[in-house]
């Protein structure tokens, strides 16, 4: 019996950890770069089950890489990240491609891209809870503004997917190395996220974030709810056409409350404006190689 509790003791030792389960591949995809897994959905108890796509650096299988951990971004409306052949509007972020590239490059740390599809209640969990005092005039977003889910979605995110992820992958799952990211509504979602969840979350990117959705309170009502600048990034931006013609305004004060709350720009915060960009993911998709260089570059801790 001694032999046997010695033996463990020098496999504890060793750092001997629990191996991760066997990892089945999607096959390959046209429009796909790199390996993707779709790992079972998650009976939720906060949301309804979707589909979830998990894109792996390019040395993740490489044999001498066998004991390297990465860091993950997690993304909102999964079906656009990847792929137009599952896109809603026959264009994706090409973040396969991107994160591709700028490894190659040694521009961004290997990082793990978690895409998470959106579904029907789309609105609903990407918007935030909102102060009763916040008032919006766009009749589009009222129904999710009276019965906002996004609480719920991103408990889902921290609670129920995160460990299913840590667990089933090789990953850093502490606060430097976890992300989220999204555009538009995604945009406002992840900015909620960091927020409420600063221990879960070191940065967030919001790219073309949808402010009048959430109304005009929504901005002052986060004054006192911004995560420490010591121990987190925010990333900001937004186009001048279409929808993003308006969101100016919207930033500005959201750039004053940063300001406020001492971020620093350049440092731990960035907003950028894109003239001539519209809210798509075409406009995304030229401009995501800043906050993934940004949150994942080679200085970063």
């Amino acid at each position: 019996m001694r032999a046997i509790l010695f033996a463990l003791a020098l496999l504890l030792a060793a750092g001997c950890t629990t191996p991760k389960p066997p990892l089945t591949l999607a096959p390959p995809r046209p429009h796909v770069t790199g390996s993707i897994e779709f790992p079972p959905p998650i009976a939720s108890k906060f949301v309804p089950a979707r589909r979830v796509e998990v894109w792996l650096p390019p040395d993740y299988f490489n044999p001498e890489a066998q004991r390297r951990s990465y860091p993950v971004i997690y993304m909102h409306d999964g079906q656009n990240v990847f792929d137009p052949a599952t896109s809603a509007y026959g264009m994706e972020w090409g973040m396969d491609e991107t994160m591709t590239r700028l490894i190659a490059e040694m521009k961004i740390r290997p990082a793990i891209v978690v895409a998470v599809w959106n579904t029907t209640n789309r609105l609903a969990e990407y918007m935030p809870p909102l102060p009763s005092a916040t008032a919006s005039r766009n009749l589009h977003y009222q129904a999710a503004r009276q019965h906002p889910l996004g609480e719920a979605y991103v408990r889902y995110l921290v609670t129920e997917l995160k460990p299913a992820i840590d667990a089933r992958y090789r990953t850093l799952p502490g606060r430097n190395d976890t992300f989220i990211m999204g555009s538009s509504m995604g945009g406002l979602i992840s900015l909620y996220a960091v927020c409420a969840y600063p221990r879960v979350f070191g940065g967030a990117a919001c790219l073309s974030t949808a402010w009048p959705a959430a109304g005009d309170g929504f901005i002052a009502s986060l004054q006192n709810r911004l995560p420490p600048p010591q121990r987190h990034q925010i990333y900001f931006d937004y186009g001048t056409e279409t929808l993003d013609a308006s969101y100016g305004p919207f930033q500005k004060r959201m750039d004053s409350l940063m300001e406020k709350a001492g971020y620093t720009a350049g440092q731990n915060w960035i907003t950028k404006e894109f003239p001539g960009d519209d809210h798509s993911e075409r406009s995304w998709s030229r401009r995501v190689h800043i906050p993934l260089e940004f949150l994942l570059g080679t200085g970063n801790p």
